[in-house]
């Protein structure tokens, strides 16, 4: 019987959801991005060959796997384009696997003037958004002026409310941020042109998932940040614009709850996170250098150096319970090759109280300081290493503590960035059954 099951990341992001994705959709037929745009960035490496994908779904590299934009995701038309044009290059058949709501709200030139005039206006206290415009469209999303790709098809539609939604921006950009406007010709003339390329791309994809449903077919949904950059239940204000839980998969897709049977939630043997914001096992030592180094820490979509730090249980648990999180896999276990010793948050402490629960707000943070547990490391290297057992006891060891102290089973550990660098403990489109551990 085929399952319907959802990946997230459950840090800040960067988590490695792509290659999980990739490697999974060996026994997929479909795999459907539900929210974010493309300030996600998702790397797969296949026989040492790099590709970086910020808005396509990570399955596209599959011959037999059908992509799917949903309605929850904010679509750019030229990053879309762009992108499939790198992959196309690569000999991708890109516009024969890709499909896209026709509910999706666009991203215009207006809003990333207007992301990035916001957080230049911020100044020390900015959000460390890509500056790509995702926030601004989420925003007239809600507010109800959005145009979608479904007007883009209309000239006249598609015309009067562009119209109505520059003026607004044009507005702000000319008598709040002292900027130049954004023109309504060239934007529409833009616009309309990138749409004639797109225009086959268009489906019902809530209908297309449903009959899949119906086929009992395994479908993979792919999330993009981390649960603790949700706009709802992350680290307020430091967050994304969307849902980035996994529920958010039923709302960015059009499907209901009961259609999805499994949640796999992504996480590294360490911690980071890019921009602002709380972070309360943040390392400045050489600790923190031999895991920025050793795990190339730095953003795939923008470059930007990210913040590393031990591994946290105690946000690891909160994003678990927000998420129905099933079963988990540990990426990026070969950083920690060569360290003597590795802590992991086990509490936080603020004053003379201690909680195993993270603050309900960003500003609480501050306030707090993590409680360590202490645990040997290992000299030995784990890198590609695809069998539990001949993992290093001392690795073992941490993976069996970090099971333990959230409360879920190890399904998967990538042990290096290639597809293959994997231990499978338990197969998700497989009878899940006890995790090997």
């Amino acid at each position: 019987m085929g399952k319907f099951v959802v990946i997230i990341g459950t840090q800040w992001g960067d988590e490695g959801k792509g290659k999980i994705v990739d490697l999974l959709t060996e026994r997929a037929a479909a795999v459907a991005r539900f929210q974010g745009g493309h300030n996600a960035g998702h790397t797969l490496v296949i026989g040492g060959h790099k590709t970086i994908l910020s808005l396509i779904p990570s399955g596209i590299l599959r011959e037999q796997v059908r992509c799917f934009i949903g309605n929850g995701v904010v679509l750019s038309l030229e990053a879309l384009l762009a992108e499939s044009q790198m992959l196309i290059d690569k000999g991708v058949p890109v516009f024969e696997r890709l499909r896209i709501s026709p509910n999706c709200p666009l991203i215009l030139p207006s809003h990333i003037v207007l992301d990035q005039a916001r957080e230049r206006a911020r100044g020390l206290n900015a959000i460390g958004t890509t500056g790509r415009g995702i926030g601004p469209a989420y925003e007239d999303k809600v507010a109800r002026r959005a145009v979608r790709v479904a007007d883009l098809f209309r000239r006249d539609r598609f015309a009067a409310k562009l119209g109505e939604v520059l003026d607004f921006h044009n507005f702000v950009l000319q008598h709040y941020f002292r900027l130049p406007t954004v023109d309504f010709q060239k934007t529409l003339e833009q616009q309309l042109a990138m749409s004639e390329k797109i225009e086959s791309l268009v489906t019902d994809v809530t209908l297309a998932l449903s009959t899949l449903r119906r086929a009992d077919a395994n479908v993979l949904f792919e999330g993009a940040q981390g649960a603790m950059l949700d706009v709802d239940l992350g680290t307020y204000p430091y967050v994304t614009s969307s849902n980035t839980t996994a529920s958010f998969a039923g709302t960015g897709t059009g499907l209901g709850p009961r259609a999805f049977d499994y949640v796999i939630g992504i996480v590294k043997a360490y911690t980071t996170r890019v921009g602002g914001g709380p972070f309360p096992t943040e390392l400045f030592d050489e600790h923190g250098e031999h895991l920025s180094r050793v795990g190339h820490e730095f953003g795939s979509v923008t470059g930007r150096r990210r913040r590393c730090g031990w591994f946290d249980s105690v946000a690891l648990r909160r994003a678990i319970v927000n998420s129905s999180v099933s079963g988990l896999c540990i990426t990026k276990l070969d950083v920690l090759d060569g360290l003597e010793t590795i802590r992991i948050c086990t509490g936080y402490r603020s004053g003379a109280e201690l909680s195993a629960e993270p603050p309900l707000f960003a500003d609480a943070f501050a306030d707090v300081e993590p409680v360590y547990e202490e645990l040997p490391g290992w000299k030995e290297s784990t890198a590609g290493i695809r069998a539990y057992d001949a993992l290093p006891g001392a690795a073992r060891g941490y993976l069996e503590r970090v099971q333990e102290l959230v409360g879920v089973p190890l399904d998967l550990i990538s042990t290096g960035p290639d597809r293959d660098h994997t231990i499978v403990l338990r197969a998700p489109f497989a009878d899940p059954g006890p995790s090997a551990l």
